[in-house]
């Protein structure tokens, strides 16, 4: 059978959850993944990008990470989506791209991919939970299948880690509070598991 393809999608302002489908990607791999990590497009202006200087400094650092296509969804067998909560729901600019898939779901292509999800949000009742439940509101839609970490694993019991996906708070410098690396890397590598299993009873 051949290694199960990844795709760790991402929305990032100021670099949280660029970090954390790095860390996503480490441990896809370890798992035996071959693993693509893309950014959604920006919609913000550059004014107000270059009105925050975390901001601007991680759009300039990031400016050869490649954008998700639909064929990159049509390539994965799983999906890991990480995104920054806003208001206690998903980032526009990732809205946006999941808006844009009504061609892939009207064929039938997003059934039975396998997806996971991570967020972050500047306090630790900030919405993360309600972000990862909204995505996944989507993904029923799309007839996926949700691998979420619940609680299998010890990791989980620690810091960032809950039964929806992985979660991490942030201060007002952009820094993470918590050490989540550890979960996230857990989290991916349930996700790579769970699309073994299908891909293996669809052969």
């Amino acid at each position: 059978m051949e290694n199960v393809k990844l795709a760790v999608i991402y929305y990032s302002s100021t670099g949280t959850n660029h970090q954390l489908a790095k860390w996503a990607e480490e441990g896809a791999k370890e798992a035996g993944a071959e693993v693509k990590v893309l950014k959604v497009p920006e919609l913000a202006p550059r004014s107000a990008i270059e009105s925050n200087p975390l901001w601007k400094a991680h759009a300039d650092a990031t400016e050869d990470v490649p954008e998700a296509k639909s064929e990159d969804l049509e390539w994965a067998d799983a999906i890991i989506f990480s995104v920054p909560t806003r208001f206690g729901n998903v980032a526009s600019q990732m809205k946006q791209f999941l808006d844009l898939q009504g061609g892939l779901w009207a064929q039938g292509k997003l059934a039975n991919k396998v997806v996971s999800a991570m967020s972050s949000a500047q306090n630790p009742h900030g919405g993360q939970e309600a972000t990862i439940l909204a995505l996944y509101t989507t993904m029923y839609h799309w007839g996926a299948i949700v691998a979420a970490p619940g609680y299998t694993d010890p990791v989980l019991y620690g810091a960032g880690g809950n039964p929806y996906g992985t979660s991490v708070s942030v201060d007002q410098d952009g820094n993470m509070v918590e050490d989540v690396k550890d979960a996230v890397k857990y989290q991916a590598k349930r996700t790579v598991t769970v699309a073994e299993w299908v891909k293996k009873g669809s052969q």
